[in-house]
């Protein structure tokens, strides 16, 4: 294995253990207060290998192939790397990026349904040969780009949970799949296995008996075929929870052993994204405007009024659905912001909604919430955003990507130590931070020194 990304520029702080994560929050924010008040992110990377020993102590025989898309920070891809997971990657950046870190494109899955033709070649030119099919159309343009591709079907499942339209958006249907071999034979390109994907929307995990069983049906139709089949993808959908990864493994596990059982050499394997990263991430905001509006002009109608004479606070943030906030446009977003000042305890609190800077209608972060009266320049902390935005551009013309600083216990260093997930291009990275927290450049320094 290669290493660590060598243009990467960033660094780790070692927390002594008197420092806590919610010290270096409160440090950064002085700084950005001083300097001009940037949204910033805090990552803690220990929590990565934390996710990692909760899914080896759970799904021990399901190979996690981390999904690019959701982080693609390159703390994040480097710890994941030495770790020894495998890679989902949607696009050429994304393979590049692991491609960089050393991984063997025989741990990298190309894993976008609509590929274009020019990425298509160069996952050939690198030899990633591994991606994913649902349709006839698709499987032609690779057939024509990368010939020596094996193809892992992807199959829909059927949600039960209401959200049946997005999981057959992508994926073919069972009676389709025979159809697809004939042309995958005639094409004479190689179908090795099968995917599914299960949405994090999807609360019961029973789907997974439906899923599991078609593509059992769909391996004893690609034997009739002659394709070797060797490699079952159960997608991702996990949502971090160990509760819901129990739950998961209470179900499929004693179908695997009966489907899919260990002497049978198919290789089981899992796309988790945000399992990973969600809680690793915290994101700091600045309030940057404030408006105060009628309590009744402002509540939806049918809404029961109890103080029409409280005004309600429409406060406007350094970040939004063009940044780091953007999976609210495309998914379900619970966020529960934390005022970062202190403020009493009998302190009166105010209807509130929150608002990214673009003054967008769709840039509406919290709906409705219940706050203390904020300022411009108060501080609001969000937790649990390590998946969505994070290594992407804005697509807001003068939003400046915020600034990721990651922090790392000594106990889950020495944690990393003790299981052999360190070199020489890493340890670099390192710096020490004390109880007595000082986090500019020149109090910093590096462990490997």
């Amino acid at each position: 294995m290669k290493g660590f990304l060598e243009d990467a520029n960033y660094s780790i702080g070692l927390l002594d253990e008197g420092a806590t994560l919610g010290d270096v929050i409160d440090n950064y924010v002085y700084e950005h207060t001083l300097t001009g008040k940037n949204a910033f992110f805090v990552g803690d990377l220990g929590k990565l290998l934390k996710k990692h020993n909760q899914w080896q102590n759970v799904m021990a025989p399901v190979k996690p192939f981390y999904t690019v898309k959701c982080n693609s920070t390159p703390g994040v891809l480097e710890i994941l790397a030495a770790l020894g997971i495998g890679f989902a990657c949607s696009s050429k950046s994304e393979m590049t990026l692991v491609q960089d870190l050393g991984i063997a494109p025989e741990n990298i899955i190309y894993t976008n349904p609509c590929k274009q033709a020019s990425q298509i070649k160069y996952a050939a030119k690198t030899g990633v040969n591994i991606m994913t099919c649902d349709n006839e159309s698709e499987l032609k343009k690779i057939a024509r780009n990368h010939p020596s591709a094996k193809l892992l079907l992807h199959i829909a499942t059927e949600d039960i949970s209401g959200a049946e339209e997005m999981n057959m958006k992508f994926g073919t249907m069972l009676k389709s799949c025979r159809h697809l071999m004939e042309c995958a034979k005639e094409l004479e390109v190689q179908i090795v296995g099968v995917k599914f994907h299960i949405s994090s929307a999807c609360k019961e995990p029973q789907v997974y008996i439906h899923a599991i069983s078609d593509a059992r049906c769909v391996f004893d139709m690609a034997e009739e075929f002659g394709f070797k089949m060797n490699m079952l993808d159960i997608g991702g959908g996990f949502t971090g929870s160990e509760l819901q990864l129990e739950e998961v493994n209470h179900v499929i596990s004693p179908l695997l052993d009966v489907y899919f059982p260990e002497e049978s050499g198919v290789n089981v394997i899992a796309e988790p994204g945000c399992y990973y990263v969600s809680s690793a991430f915290t994101l700091a905001v600045n309030i940057i405007a404030k408006k105060a509006v009628e309590y009744d002009k402002f509540l939806p109608s049918g809404t029961e009024q109890t103080r029409s004479d409280e005004p309600i606070f429409m406060y406007y943030m350094n970040d939004g659905v063009y940044g780091s906030f953007a999976s609210k446009l495309f998914e379900k977003f619970n966020a529960i912001p934390e005022v970062h000042k202190k403020y009493k305890e009998d302190e009166p609190l105010f209807a509130s909604s929150l608002w990214g800077p673009s003054c967008d209608e769709l840039d509406q972060i919290v709906e409705n919430c219940v706050l203390p009266e904020l300022s411009v320049g108060d501080w609001l902390i969000f937790d649990n955003m390590g998946s969505g935005t994070l290594g992407q551009q804005s697509a807001f013309n003068d939003f400046q990507r915020p600034p990721v600083y990651y922090m790392m216990s000594f106990n889950d260093w020495y944690e990393m130590q003790d299981a052999g997930i360190t070199s020489d291009t890493l340890m670099k990275n390192f710096f020490f931070v004390p109880s007595c927290i000082q986090l500019s450049p020149e109090d910093s320094f590096s462990t490997a020194a």
